[in-house]
């Protein structure tokens, strides 16, 4: 009887203590948890204001940026902290009868829960103290923004704001943009030259399209031609340079005539053909022309003038910020937090790719329902591993260097969408009616090969990506790889 009298006390003793820790533990959480949002929501405000204003200098963009970057974690941190607490509760709401066999098992679990809260609430804190600083040190720039009109954006429209802007690219477009509108040194003769590294599909194109559009830029330059490694060619050079003589002929009423040249390598960067383009520029280009070159080859950054301008895909968190704006669209999140979690769940299934992501992120919003973002969150997850362990490859890096790649339909299960490649196409011209989309999710079923439009950009320069297709039968397939 002592013993058993001995061993309760200590259950019960044990309980308490834990019950005690995680209370505690909780409401830390729970405070640094309302800290963090306060801190977020200061951060956000700070970020809008400074958007739309014209900074040039470089100081102040660096700042801007590592706030743009902390605020994002945060929003990561809180955003995983929620959907663990919300499937932490599912898991209790699951399990409520337990009987006093299994109290030591219990106890443990209380033990492992207080830990991870222990976790959790360091990580919380490190982001909150981040970006507490953070504000701390752009106190400067609040003060300055304070002279100009405050700058309002609707919630409700933010959705549309990231759809229809340039995401994530503020500070290089600033640099961009100083580059262009920075007055040539005295006496200077050689063409200023920028390039711009970064990988496939990473948005050179368009960082360079929507600094062009910008009314400073225009204003400054006369005229900007665009220009391909294929027009590298000496007889095409000449055609080029004397159609721009007679145009700056008649253009008797502007003094100083600057071109802005945007060079696009797609191949690998031939030194040669370079030279002989910077050549003719030199001899057939006024003072004051410009020239930016963009490609994924780092070879070029050996012929810029200025440093080279390096673009990375964007950040877990930075792209998660983007997915969960549009994807809930004028929906608050923390008013469906089950819907949250499938939605981050989605996010890091698709691995950052901008195309996808706002193709799904907008399917998703289409059909805001719990039960359809399940179901495509287990489609998404098996079609991946289905490709990988077929393939050896996730299905965005095929897409993303243009190899062949086949998609999953979620309807027709036994089919899927061999995609031979893709290319882009001006707007203005004509794409395909039938959509990627209404492939993969809906019924439409074409025969033979045909294209189909995955995502047309509304934003400079425009672009629609049109996939090259054919159906395929898996069951006859395998059949035939069996027979073989």
């Amino acid at each position: 009887m002592e013993r058993k009298y001995e061993s309760v006390l200590g259950e019960l003793a044990s309980r308490s203590i834990n019950f005690f820790i995680s209370k505690s533990s909780k409401a830390k959480v729970l405070d640094v948890e309302d800290s963090l949002q306060r801190v977020l929501l200061r951060a956000q405000v700070i970020i809008d204001e400074a958007t739309g204003r014209h900074i040039t200098s470089q100081a102040v963009l660096q700042q801007l940026d590592m706030l743009r970057d902390a605020m994002y974690h945060g929003c990561y941190i809180l955003d995983t902290f929620r959907c663990q607490s919300h499937d932490e509760h599912d898991a209790n709401d699951q399990v409520v009868s337990h009987s006093f066999a299994l109290s030591k098992v219990n106890s443990l679990k209380g033990f492992c829960s207080s830990s991870r809260n222990t976790h959790i609430l360091e990580q919380l804190q490190d982001a909150l103290d981040n970006l507490s600083y953070m504000i701390l040190d752009v106190k400067e720039l609040v003060v300055f923004l304070t002279s100009y009109p405050c700058l309002y954006r609707q919630p409700y429209s933010m959705h549309l704001l990231l759809h229809n802007c340039m995401f994530g690219r503020q500070m290089e477009a600033e640099l961009v943009l100083n580059f262009l509108l920075q007055a040539r040194p005295h006496g200077a003769e050689e063409l200023e030259v920028l390039p711009i590294v970064g990988p496939g599909r990473v948005g050179k194109s368009t960082l360079v399209a929507n600094v062009c559009k910008d009314e400073r830029v225009r204003d400054q330059f006369s005229e900007i031609l665009f220009l391909s490694d294929h027009d590298f060619r000496d007889e095409k050079l000449m055609h080029l340079w004397e159609g721009c003589a007679k145009k700056f002929q008649n253009c008797t009423a502007i003094k100083d005539v600057r071109v802005l040249v945007v060079v696009e390598v797609a191949g690998d960067f031939n030194e040669g053909e370079w030279k002989r383009l910077y050549s003719s520029s030199k001899q057939f280009l006024t003072s004051g022309s410009k020239i930016i070159i963009t490609s994924r080859s780092k070879k070029i950054t050996k012929v810029g003038t200025r440093s080279a301008l390096m673009l990375k895909y964007l950040s877990d968190e930075a792209y998660w910020y983007f997915f969960k704006t549009l994807a809930f669209g004028s929906t608050d999140p923390m008013m469906h937090p089950r819907m949250a979690c499938l939605a981050m769940e989605i996010a890091r299934v698709l691995q950052r790719p901008f195309v996808t992501g706002t193709i799904t992120a907008g399917l998703m919003r289409d059909n805001f329902d719990t039960h359809f973002w399940c179901k495509l969150l287990a489609f998404l997850r098996g079609f991946v591993k289905w490709h990988v362990s077929r393939f050896g490859e996730d299905p965005s890096n095929c897409l993303n260097q243009n190899k062949p790649a086949h998609l999953r339909r979620m309807i027709r299960t036994s089919e899927a969408i061999m995609v031979y490649g893709w290319y882009e196409c001006r707007s203005q011209e004509e794409v395909p009616k039938m959509r990627l989309q209404n492939l993969m999710y809906g019924r439409a079923k074409p025969s033979g090969r045909f294209e189909t439009l995955a995502w047309s950009s509304p934003i400079p320069p425009y672009y629609s990506y049109i996939f090259a297709c054919e159906i395929e039968d898996l069951k006859n397939t395998a059949v035939k790889r069996k027979r073989s």
